[in-house]
Parts: C-alpha cells; sequence; structure tokens
C-alpha cells in the first residue's frame, strides 16, 4: 500500500505538544516582528543618508542659484510681488438646430 506524504505535520495530541505548539509559535512571531522593525529602521537610516548626501552636494549649486536670483533685475523682492492667476477656459460653440440659414 502506498502511504501519503501531507505537507503539514499532524497537529499535536497532548497539552504538553500543545503548550510547545503555542510556545514556538510565539517565539517564530516575535522574531519576525523583529525582523520587521530592523529591517524598517535600516531603511530608514539609508534613505536619510542618501537624502543627506544629495543635500550636501547640491548646497553650492543652491548658493550659486540664490545669489542669481538676487543679482537679477529686480532681486528677489520682484519675484515675490508676481501674482499668478491659474484658471480653465473651455470653449463652446452653439450650432443651430435648423440647416438652412447656414447655405
Amino acid at each position: 500500500m502506498i502511504r501519503r506524504q501531507t505537507a503539514l505535520p499532524e497537529p499535536p495530541q497532548g497539552p504538553l505538544g500543545k503548550l510547545l505548539a503555542f510556545i514556538a509559535g510565539a517565539t517564530l512571531l516575535v522574531l519576525g516582528f523583529m525582523f520587521s522593525v530592523v529591517l524598517l529602521a535600516v531603511v530608514a537610516v539609508v534613505v536619510l543618508c542618501v537624502w543627506g548626501y544629495f543635500w550636501w552636494k547640491t548646497r553650492e549649486l543652491r548658493r550659486i542659484l540664490r545669489a542669481q536670483q538676487e543679482a537679477a533685475p529686480g532681486g528677489a523682492s520682484q519675484a515675490a510681488d508676481i501674482r499668478i492667476i491659474e484658471g480653465e477656459a473651455v470653449v463652446v460653440e452653439e450650432r443651430d438646430s435648423a440647416p438652412s440659414e447656414r447655405q
């Protein structure tokens, strides 16, 4: 007779087996949570390092752009006085219902 192999083991039968299964499950759950917290912290540190590197490397460029803006005619105060009004326009065409008037 061919015996079937199951993917999952049989559940523990006695109270000691159930207790050990509970302890093993709780341990795996805590370890998984700790791993995810450590991974999140590592990702946050890497993102902060990349942002800090980018900020440090572009500081001279920001200084040059700020100086050019102030040296422009009117300086930075003129740029602050400009008002932009945003809007939307829709073209509406009225069509005649009588075709004889167009001819």
